[in-house]
């Protein structure tokens, strides 16, 4: 069995794409509390999005 995600892949994608093409870049915990998740759960996606990129 799976396990229970807190949040959806499609917001966590969504989130991502938004810090991406935003400019200039917004606060992360800025944007986290507009999108209803914790900073450093989009700070720990958006650092995983740069490495699977292989801009990290």
């Amino acid at each position: 069995m799976a396990a229970l995600r807190k949040y959806s892949l499609e917001l966590r994608e969504r989130a991502v794409r938004m810090y991406r093409t935003s400019d200039p870049k917004p606060q992360i915990k800025k944007l986290a509390v507009d999108l209803g998740v914790h900073p450093e759960a989009l700070r720990g996606w958006i650092r995983q999005a740069e490495v699977d990129a292989g801009r990290a």
